[in-house]
């Protein structure tokens, strides 16, 4: 099976693809980011992540997509500009695919440490870890993408509790 992670964000989308076997080992296929010039406009933005992120579905053809919840932090203006992302996200991946499924931050930090308050450098170890990557992939962005899709590998046999 061939899961589409994806880390939403306006300025920079982190994507991560892996390949799950039917033993559950996961490999990293690829990773990458969608990134959109901050001279641009929203619509104009928001256009360019569509594109990329049906780039990404086409050359991949993932049976599945998980994609991370939204979480407002502080910065309110932030979360809306990554909501607005995450919408383009959503209605490419429907679209596109139509087995979308969405994890909260705490359900991946809790999936790939067991521990649901890790922090950003034990998640993207573990990443690292269970892709048996050299090193950890960077940017953060996709790092935290394939995150994503470890955890709904993981989750996946949970049938559809995740699924939208």
């Amino acid at each position: 099976m061939t899961i589409l992670g994806f880390d939403p964000g306006l300025a920079t989308l982190g994507y991560g693809v892996i390949k799950v076997d039917n033993a559950g080992k996961a490999e990293m296929v690829d990773y990458g980011i969608i990134s959109t010039p901050k001279e641009k406009n929203l619509p104009e933005r928001l256009v360019l992540l569509e594109k990329g992120v049906k780039q990404v579905i086409e050359v991949f053809k993932p049976d599945e997509i998980a994609i991370e919840e939204l979480f407002f932090a502080k910065n309110v203006t932030t979360g809306i500009n990554v909501a607005h992302a995450r919408g383009v996200i959503l209605l490419t991946a429907i679209k596109e695919c139509g087995r979308i499924y969405e994890y909260t931050p705490l359900q991946i930090k809790q999936a790939l440490t067991g521990y649901g308050r890790a922090d950003k450098h034990q998640i993207q170890s573990m990443v690292k870890t269970f892709l048996r990557l050299k090193s950890i992939p960077r940017p953060d962005d996709a790092a935290d993408a394939l995150a994503v899709a470890l955890t709904h590998s993981q989750t996946n046999k949970l049938g559809g509790l995740f699924k939208i």
